[in-house]
């Protein structure tokens, strides 16, 4: 499981603060480990009724960008750099 703070980006205000994003997936085997962070290339995608994303991770996992959807708001553009 890791834990990343999150920012967007509107294109006409800068990037803003989120809320934080906790990534935990396992299949047969554990993607994202309990004590680790999604591996280098790693992309993941979801949507539901709290909104849609897509992201790749980056060095190791310590950082991670891409786009997401929320509710009643255009696409916006979606970093993150993970918690210590």
């Amino acid at each position: 499981m890791a834990t990343y703070r999150t920012e967007i980006h509107t294109g006409g205000g800068g990037w803003q603060a989120d809320q934080d994003l906790t990534v935990q997936i396992s299949a047969r085997s554990q993607v994202v480990p309990g004590s680790g962070a999604p591996s280098t290339g790693t992309t993941v995608t979801w949507s539901g009724d709290q909104g849609s994303a897509a992201i790749t991770f980056f060095d190791g996992g310590s950082r991670f960008t891409g786009t997401a959807r929320f509710p009643g708001e255009g696409p916006v553009e979606y970093r993150g750099t993970r918690k210590a």
